[in-house]
């Protein structure tokens, strides 16, 4: 072992109270959303509110860090619509209108170009809008604040909690083409776990900064059900907590650990590697791998290839966040696992 980590007092001291101040302000965020999307859905039936609670997970609710998280609002009738993954840009695919298809019969017949794609942006700025309003005539709009310079739904809630509220279509049963080769690892996970996370499919999502009118994959589903395991979700929570507390909020978010822990699974593939006493080395393994890739200026996706989840970061951004992670190592092999 390379350091002795104490789980149970850095999970009391650490993050169970982080956890239970991000629960207290999701709470309050869910129940915001949740009437502002009745109020959007009476104006537009199409967007339906649907943050339905399901084995006490809210589906469709992802948490960023402590001060951010996700919604994503799923659509309806993609049945009409073909899946084009020809890889033209880099994590996302199209939707184009099924052969045969008349624009007419589709339920987004507005949000349909001349040839025949469903526009994420056309979407998306109609929901914004929709969302602006329903706001405005709210009894929330002194508490909360859509970001007017975003060209996607950002609620500001209070003080600074941030609710990014993102169109979506689930894609059940499919897997995508520039997928295929996932995994590469054949110790992990098992063939049965592949299978069911393949089954259980992806979600594209409406994002801004998405070149033309494409949706971006999201395999956050799947990350659920592959870090399902105790201990290396227990792991994923440490490793927020640890960043959360040292970093400025939406530097290093959910995306970036989860990738990094995955493939620290893939690496150590045997459930005794991920045992309490075992937490030490393993934590020090996925911060190396963070600071290589900090220093390379590159996080590769655990799924996709070629997509680079620290595009569009500043190097001198990333060089603060190594020296971060190398203080973190040199604290679990000191045993001060207080400053962590």
């Amino acid at each position: 072992m390379m350091c002795q980590f104490n789980l149970n007092d850095f999970w009391n001291e650490r993050v169970l109270p982080q956890q239970q101040n991000t629960a207290l302000r999701l709470r309050e965020s869910v129940h915001i959303v949740s009437e502002l999307l009745k109020e959007v859905e009476k104006s537009e039936p199409r967007f339906v509110g649907n943050l339905q609670e399901i084995d006490g997970r809210i589906e469709g609710l992802h948490v960023v860090s402590q001060h951010e998280i996700e919604v994503h609002l799923y659509l309806n009738q993609m049945g009409v619509f073909n899946l084009v993954d020809d890889g033209s840009v880099s994590g996302c695919a199209s939707l184009k209108l099924s052969d045969g298809r008349k624009r007419s019969m589709s339920l987004w017949v507005e949000f349909i170009t001349a040839s025949g794609y469903l526009s994420s942006r056309k979407i998306r700025a109609r929901f914004q809008g929709l969302l602006a309003t329903a706001l405005e005539n709210s009894a929330f709009n002194s508490i909360a604040a859509l970001n007017p310079n975003a060209t996607e739904a950002i609620l500001t809630i209070r003080n600074g909690f941030i609710v990014r509220i993102v169109p979506a279509f689930r894609c059940g049963g499919m897997w995508p083409r520039s997928a295929q080769h996932w995994p590469q690892s054949q110790l992990w996970p098992a063939p049965q776990v592949v299978s069911a996370v393949k089954s259980e499919g992806f979600t594209l999502l409406s994002r801004d900064g998405i070149a033309g009118d494409s949706w971006a994959f999201s395999f956050a589903e799947a990350y659920t059900s592959l870090l399902e395991d105790g201990n290396r979700k227990m792991m994923l929570s440490i490793l927020k907590t640890i960043f959360d507390r040292h970093l400025e909020p939406g530097l290093l978010l959910s995306k970036h650990l989860e990738s990094l822990l995955l493939i620290e699974c893939e690496k150590h593939p045997s459930d005794d590697r991920w045992k309490p006493e075992d937490f030490g080395d393993r934590l020090i393994g996925i911060l190396l791998q963070s600071i290589s890739c900090m220093q390379s200026r590159k996080c590769p996706h655990y799924i996709l290839d070629n997509v680079d989840l620290f595009a569009g970061y500043e190097p001198t951004i990333l060089n603060e966040m190594a020296k971060l992670a190398w203080n973190s190592v040199r604290l679990l092999i000191i045993g001060k696992l207080d400053a962590l």
